[in-house]
């Protein structure tokens, strides 16, 4: 775990007072003032704040790294969607509600915040339940990893039980919780992730069912934007090109290795999803097992690129007290 203990604590004080005040801040930035100052500031921040908070943890261990530049971003990315989303017409946001939305979920569609229901929602117990048996199992999983590396000294045989360990305890058990918390509050929030292995292509992936914070992101940040000047083509490559942007700054340069790869996965995949409409405009529609098994080859075979040899070293393994080996 050293890698997640910070060697200076003033470091996390700063890291701390830049994080509330872009929380506060956040909320006038995105109401107040002309509509292109309010975008341009936010993406400004986007910038300058990344490469500020790179500088002020350049001494820092990589997990202290990789968990204050996802902070920061998670945080600005927050604003720039409820920008664009004020853009189309969204009421505003209460300061309540925003706190609630850029501080206690992990999903992009600030609409949902706007108005709450009197009552809690449908299916938020279930959620609850859905999340804590899933994080149970992940600890169970991230449990026998560590017992693998103690008893084999093998990474690889570890790394089979942490990885889909850390999955099931961060995707499906904590935003599961969330989600139940928010529909008991009458928030409608969804899971954010949804029968992964039931896609029936690359598109159904990435749209419908891995890691919606990120589609519902790309769609209202870069998508809506860009398609009306661009086309649909090149709007969606813009979605994956900062989805490869912000996973280079997650995964690459905590760790200072491995630049570039986390993009190449997602360009990959950006021309991929365009290959699969371009059948579809043709009638040949990937879908069912055929679907299904393309779609898993080219998520699973370039994984590689995306985590990445020195990301897993220097920030999965430490997890479990691997550490970095010949």
């Amino acid at each position: 775990m050293s890698a997640y203990i910070p060697s200076e604590a003033w470091v996390l004080w700063a890291l701390g007072a830049l994080l509330l005040f872009v929380l506060v801040a956040g909320h006038a930035l995105a109401w107040r003032g002309p509509l292109r100052l309010a975008r341009g500031g936010a993406w400004t921040t986007l910038v300058l704040g990344t490469w500020g908070v790179e500088r002020l943890t350049a001494r820092e261990p990589p997990g202290v790294r990789m968990l204050a530049l996802i902070l920061f971003a998670l945080l600005v990315m927050k604003v720039i969607v409820v920008v664009e989303e004020r853009a189309r017409g969204m009421a505003p946001l209460t300061f309540r509600a925003w706190l609630g939305f850029a501080g206690a979920w992990l999903g992009m569609r600030p609409r949902l915040f706007v108005s709450a229901a009197a009552g809690p929602l449908r299916g938020a117990g279930a959620l609850i339940r859905q999340g804590a048996l899933y994080s149970l199992l992940g600890a169970v999983l991230v449990g026998l990893a560590r017992v693998t590396w103690e008893e084999t000294g093998s990474r690889w045989l570890a790394s089979l039980w942490l990885l889909p360990g850390l999955s099931l305890l961060i995707h499906f058990g904590l935003c599961n919780v969330l989600s139940g918390a928010w529909r008991l509050r009458g928030v409608a929030c969804e899971p954010l992730f949804r029968a992964p292995l039931l896609c029936q292509n690359l598109g159904d992936f990435w749209s419908r069912r891995w890691n919606l914070a990120f589609s519902e992101m790309t769609v209202i940040a870069v998508y809506r934007p860009l398609v009306a000047r661009l086309g649909r083509g090149p709007a969606l490559l813009g979605g994956f090109a900062l989805s490869g942007l912000l996973h280079e700054m997650a995964l690459s340069v905590p760790v200072r290795a491995g630049v570039g790869l986390p993009l190449l996965y997602f360009l990959l995949h950006g021309g991929l999803v365009l290959l699969e409409r371009g059948l579809a405009t043709r009638g040949h529609i990937l879908k069912g097992w055929t679907g299904r098994a393309w779609a898993w080859f080219w998520l699973a075979a370039p994984l590689p690129l995306l985590f990445h040899p020195p990301f897993l070293a220097g920030v999965v393994l430490p997890l479990i007290g691997m550490v970095p080996g010949p």
